[in-house]
């Protein structure tokens, strides 16, 4: 079975690089039809949706506007950081010409945020300080959503500019943790949350073991290719410029497109729930609840509220008293401290959940001034009921059902993601993977191994990307594409003896241990920076 070759100085793939400045004639006509259809049904839904909202002065649109720029800046930079990783193997192969490798990419990249189900997102969200997510409309609130957007955005900044391969996920997950920090070391722990570490834990052992089953997947992948699939030229390195037989051709364009689906289903969605956050602190009359929700939905929620009360009532101590509901299960998320009074808490901001959505008859029906206040018990009824099995007293299977039944209803009516929101990311996301693709391109397939990518590798690794990608969406988990896939590229070469070069593994492993403790450093000087200006 042949060996593949070296690759040489000034190979045959920098010329096709060389020729590749722009994306072509098609590509362009294709791309800016859907950037022109896509802003113009971004900006109709959202005056649409801003339509029932009348504020007394334009700041509150201001402040929208430039929010909106930074998460989407976010985004955009996501897309020209993490796009090699789906369009890599393609390219140097010569499966596929860059321009139209990268079009191709981003149009998939496109459909993979429109279809994404938004578990990702809220998934991250659950990692900031609750009071910050309350009062998110507050100058501390909007502090926040900058300061990690504005860090992770610089991070991915100066590793794309040293072409390091670090993760996007990565860098929000360390921003949001720098937020954390910051805010309970200048606030006290008396209340305020700072870091919720089991939720966090359960992010960093994604973050661990995807690279682990990248690396480990597309290695077992690869030898298995050995094993059954005899073409010898499926082991070779390609020769010139000339494409692979079809049927590998083929292969390698459906492990492209299906890398590039699952980075937008999965990538996608870092920035969509703090652009919700965003929405609902600066027009909450429009996007703290889902006004899709009808009056069907409304009575089933009715007699669900009434089963799930019931069902608390069990574990309630009849001794207790409290005033308020909403600061009892603040500082039950909070802190986790679980008292007497938790229970009777939730027991009554279910039926007052209950009684104001029966009264109004529908979501779009609670008044402007109360939408952002019902909004916030939601969210609390909900977190609180997340965290009893683990920190709550014990709950019967049938109890925990019913809770778990009510909760999904709570999340339906505040977890949402509009349409046009996702367009906005979608296009985002897809204009940034056709401009700054090339730096890392180079890393990710010239720079891993010794050796030129040769098809069964470039596959191995990409199908192993996918799944692992897919799966982790499925689970909610917010995963890095860029590790996956750069460590099922090493993987392939170590189960090929082709070699790896050292010193990129150790710059890619150095930007991925160094990525969180400078993201969260970054973050938390930025977060007390902005509220030294900001209103509290």
């Amino acid at each position: 079975m042949a060996t593949p070759a070296t690759l040489p100085t000034g190979s045959i793939l920098d010329e096709k690089l060389k020729k590749s400045s722009s994306p072509g004639k098609a590509g362009v006509v294709v791309f800016v039809l859907l950037l022109g259809g896509g802003l113009v049904y971004i900006i109709s839904r959202l005056a649409n949706d801003l339509s029932v909202v009348h504020p007394t002065t334009l700041f509150p649109y201001f402040l929208l506007g430039i929010a909106l720029l930074i998460a989407l800046g976010f985004e955009f930079v996501n897309g020209f950081h993490d796009t090699a990783n789906a369009v890599a193997t393609v390219i140097y192969t010569h499966s596929l010409e860059p321009h139209v490798a990268v079009v191709w990419s981003g149009l998939w990249n496109f459909i993979g945020v429109l279809t994404s189900s938004g578990a990702v997102a809220f998934a991250v969200i659950t990692l900031l300080p609750v009071e910050l997510i309350l009062k998110v409309s507050a100058g501390s609130g909007f502090a926040m959503v900058f300061a990690l957007l504005v860090a992770a955005i610089l991070w991915n900044l100066a590793t794309w500019y040293r072409g390091l391969p670090a993760s996007s996920s990565h860098t929000m997950i360390g921003s949001i943790i720098g937020v954390g920090l910051a805010n309970q070391l200048m606030h006290g722990t008396s209340g305020t949350s700072g870091v919720d570490w089991s939720q966090a834990t359960k992010v960093f052992k994604a973050l661990l073991f995807s690279p682990l089953i990248g690396f480990i997947g597309a290695a077992l992948l690869f030898l298995l290719f050995k094993l059954v699939m005899r073409d010898p030229r499926l082991y070779e390195a390609p020769k010139g410029a000339a494409p692979p037989p079809f049927y590998i051709r083929a292969l390698l364009v459906l492990t492209c497109t299906g890398v590039s689906f699952a980075h937008g289903s999965n990538d996608g969605q870092k920035g969509m729930g703090l652009i919700m956050l965003i929405l609902v602190g600066t027009v909450p009359t429009a996007y703290a609840l889902n006004h899709t929700v009808g009056a069907s939905q409304v009575q089933t929620f009715v007699a669900v509220s009434q089963q799930t009360s019931d069902a608390v009532s069990r574990y309630v101590d009849s001794n207790v008293v409290i005033a308020d509901s909403g600061p009892e299960l603040q500082h039950f998320i909070a802190t986790r401290e679980f008292h007497p009074t938790t229970m009777l808490a939730l027991q009554m901001i279910v039926n007052d959940i209950r009684n104001e959505v029966f009264h109004y008859g529908s979501l779009g029906r609670v008044p402007a001034n109360m939408q952002a206040n019902v909004r916030n018990q939601m969210y609390l009824a909900s977190e609180a009921i997340r965290l009893l099995p683990k920190y709550g007293p014990k709950i019967s299977d049938a109890d925990l059902k019913i809770l778990a039944n009510y909760r999904s209803f709570l999340d339906k009516f505040t977890k949402f993601i509009p349409t046009w929101v996702k367009v906005a990311v979608a296009l985002a996301l897809g204009l940034g993977t056709m401009v700054g693709w090339k730096r890392i391109v180079v890393t990710v397939g010239e720079k891993i191994g010794k050796t030129h990518l040769t098809y069964a590798q470039g596959a191995s690794a990409e199908l192993v990307a996918m799944c692992t990608i897919w799966g982790a969406d499925y689970l909610g988990l917010p995963v890095s594409t860029t590790h996956v896939l750069s460590s099922g590229v090493a993987g392939t070469m170590a189960a090929n003896k082709s070699g790896l070069q050292m010193s990129t593994l150790r710059d890619i492993a150095l930007a991925w241990v160094f990525t969180l403790p400078a993201a969260a450093l970054l973050s938390g000087c930025l977060f007390w920076l902005f509220n030294l200006f900001v209103v509290k």
